[in-house]
C-alpha cells in the first residue's frame, strides 16, 4: 500500500508518501530533492514537517471515528544530514492514552543511517456534533485524518 498526501498540502508538497499506517505505527518515504537547506543537506525544518505528518496520522488511528487530533509538541534531534535519494520514517506508538498519544519518530536515510529521532505528542478531542471536524477535518481522508488519500492497511 502506497498512499500519496492531497494536493494543496504541505506534506504533498514535499512528496511525503506513506507506506503503511496503523495506530501503533506509520511509515513513510520522503526524497531529499526540493527539501534542502543552501548546503545541500536535507532541512531539518523538512524532518519535522515529516515525523509531524506520520506521528499525527498515526494519533487520528489511534484516536478512531469521531474524534480529532491536534499536536501540541514536537522535539527533533539531528544526527546527520542526508544529501540524495529519499529518506524514511518510522514512527511507533509511545503512549496511547484517551486525551494524548505520542510517537516516537526515526528518520533514515538511504543506507539505513538514522538522520533524526523526533517525538511528537498530540492532544486527541471529540469531534464536535453536527459540525463534522471542524476546521480540523477538512479535506480529510479515512478516519478523519485531514491531507491523506488512499486506502490505509495496518502495516504488513
Amino acid at each position: 500500500m502506497a498512499a500519496t498526501t492531497a494536493e494543496g498540502t504541505l506534506a504533498h508538497t514535499m512528496g511525503i508518501k506513506i507506506v503503511s499506517a496503523s495506530g501503533a505505527e506509520v511509515v513513510a518515504t520522503m526524497p531529499v530533492a526540493g527539501n534542502i537547506q543552501p548546503f545541500g543537506l536535507l532541512h531539518g525544518g523538512a524532518s519535522c514537517v515529516l515525523a509531524e505528518t506520520i506521528g499525527s496520522l498515526g494519533a487520528a488511528l489511534h484516536a478512531g471515528l469521531g474524534r480529532v487530533v491536534v499536536g501540541i509538541e514536537i522535539s527533533a534531534t539531528h544526527h546527520r544530514g542526508a544529501r540524495d535519494s529519499e529518506v524514511t520514517a518510522v514512527a511507533r506508538l509511545a503512549h496511547g492514552g484517551r486525551t494524548l498519544a505520542t510517537y516516537e519518530i526515526a528518520i533514515t536515510d538511504s543506507a539505513g543511517r538514522r538522520v533524526c529521532t523526533a517525538r511528537l505528542t498530540c492532544l486527541i478531542r471529540d469531534q464536535v456534533p453536527g459540525n463534522g471536524a471542524g476546521r480540523l477535518g477538512e479535506g480529510a481522508g479515512p478516519l478523519g485524518e485531514p491531507g491523506v488519500t488512499g486506502e490505509l492497511n495496518s502495516a504488513p
